[in-house]
């Protein structure tokens, strides 16, 4: 399965950032101030007041395998995440990620049964050991255990490619620090390609509401 993002939400637009930098004199919109929205937009970006930008909203929901789970938790600013937890439910959805750059690159090893098989497909029956193991383990602590410990201790079964689902909601400003750190050459290509999806809903919402803000921060 895929990583996905789904775009749930939104509030706010260019002129929702400029108003509210407009508050310290005025807040009255004219066409006149509409005209130089643009150039009001590129001076808060590049000048570092942007505070405004945090006068919006993006609402996603993805489905993400951990690393890039963790790659969302790890260094953001002004995010509000929340995700499926394999400590209050089962996992009864094995969703997991294959990485496509490995199908086809065939795992060479003469002393195992690797040998002839591709990358994806070691990945794969890996996977599905683990999954196998999850549920097994999950059932056989239960009565032991009691149904709580056994469901969160039964998740060490669970590889690092497993996915969840988590519902995330950024401000402008804390979507434009997730884009520069994670829409990055230097990123991790799952996290990236999630950035850049992420980028794509927003710059094709019906209208284009924060067309001269994405301009502003050149994304």
């Amino acid at each position: 399965m895929e990583n996905k993002v789904e775009l749930l939400g939104y509030y706010g637009s260019d002129e929702v950032h400029c108003q509210s930098a407009w508050t310290s004199t005025s807040r009255e919109i004219t066409d006149e101030k509409r005209g130089r929205m643009d150039k009001l937009l590129n001076m808060l970006a590049k000048e570092g007041h942007e505070t405004p930008f945090e006068k919006s909203s993006l609402h996603f929901l993805v489905t993400v395998d951990q690393a890039t789970h963790i790659h969302l938790l790890k260094h953001r600013i002004g995010v509000s995440i929340n995700g499926e937890s394999a400590r209050y439910k089962e996992l009864k959805e094995d969703k997991y990620l294959i990485p496509d750059d490995w199908e086809g690159i065939t795992a060479f090893n003469d002393s195992s049964r690797l040998d002839g098989m591709d990358w994806a497909t070691v990945l794969e029956e890996y996977t599905s050991q683990g999954n196998i193991l999850y549920h097994l383990c999950l059932e056989e602590l239960t009565p032991i255990l009691g149904r709580k410990r056994a469901k969160e201790s039964a998740r060490f079964f669970k590889t690092f490619n497993s996915q969840i689902t988590m519902d995330i909601l950024f401000n402008w400003r804390s979507f434009y620090h997730f884009q520069k750190l994670r829409n990055s050459e230097h990123a991790q290509l799952e996290v990236r390609e999630l950035a850049q999806q992420m980028l794509d809903l927003v710059k094709n919402i019906p209208g284009n509401p924060f067309k001269l803000t994405i301009e502003a921060f050149e994304l």
